[in-house]
């Protein structure tokens, strides 16, 4: 989770893409086209394996547009193929 979150700050879309398992991955991102996003931190609330291959992360993600701040809170669903974890879907808390 936090290199993901590294990767949308630093706008690095190969990255974010890479780790996002293909069943759910978007064709493309575009990342640089959101210039008026600040990211300001990352904070993992918890993390579980759900099962042997399997896992969730709830985490707060502030960030600010336009100069208003924002929180992203999500519950992100993960899973482990070939000793990588790749990111399926997110729940918005």
């Amino acid at each position: 989770m936090r290199s993901r979150y590294s990767a949308y700050v630093l706008k690095h879309q190969d990255y974010v893409l890479a780790t996002w398992h293909p069943s759910t991955r978007p064709e493309k991102l575009d990342l640089a086209a959101d210039a008026q996003t600040k990211w300001l931190g990352l904070d993992v609330k918890r993390h579980e394996l759900t099962a042997p291959d399997q896992a969730i992360v709830e985490f707060v993600a502030r960030y600010k547009i336009n100069g208003r701040a924002q929180r992203l809170h999500e519950i992100s669903r993960f899973i482990q193929l070939d000793q990588r974890w790749y990111y399926v879907e997110g729940t918005f808390v």
